[in-house]
């Protein structure tokens, strides 16, 4: 077996890492705009994450949670790789964990996996429909305290537990005190 040896002048201290976790867009992408795929990724170069991965949601999921109709999961997810492919961002993943599964995957089946696979902290870049209906879960309590929350837009209304938990999550382009 080789070894790879490299000399370092003495008292050397490696760089500091200076990027560090996840963000998670997590959403259908029906109707995510091209613009709306900038902002996050600007989001997550200006906020230093290591990783923006993009969670395209199965039919069966959205059907679950909005029951709205959605386009085929293979043709979401293609338009998400090409425009990867288009911007060249290294740090772009697309998630196809629910490609794989072909069901419903309950948001804390993917919260756990997106955790145990991606470098902490998880920061979660959802709509504000989405992140009132998360709040309206019962095991949204449990995971708040191990994520945060970014919303690309203020919500018109709140549900008492974000209200409750208004130090876990942030407005894009919001500064807070």
């Amino acid at each position: 077996m080789k070894r790879d040896i490299q000399h370092v002048p003495y008292g050397y201290e490696p760089p500091v890492e200076q990027r560090k976790g996840t963000l998670v867009f997590y959403d259908s992408f029906e109707h995510i705009t091209d613009q709306e795929l900038e902002v996050a990724a600007k989001t997550a170069s200006d906020r230093r994450f290591t990783k923006l991965v993009l969670y395209p949601l199965h039919e069966e999921t959205v059907r679950r949670m909005t029951k709205e109709p959605v386009s085929a999961y293979y043709k979401r997810e293609d338009r998400l790789h090409e425009w990867k492919r288009e911007q060249g961002r290294s740090f772009v993943t697309v998630e196809s964990l629910e490609g794989k599964r072909k069901k419903y995957t309950p948001l804390d089946s993917a919260l756990r996996h997106l955790a145990e696979i991606y470098p902490s902290p998880i920061f979660l870049y959802i709509t504000p429909e989405v992140a009132n209906q998360f709040a309206s879960y019962s095991s949204f309590e449990e995971w708040i305290v191990k994520i945060r929350l970014l919303l690309p837009s203020a919500p018109s209304s709140l549900h008492p537990r974000l209200l409750k938990f208004r130090h876990r999550w942030d407005v894009v382009g919001e500064e807070r005190d």
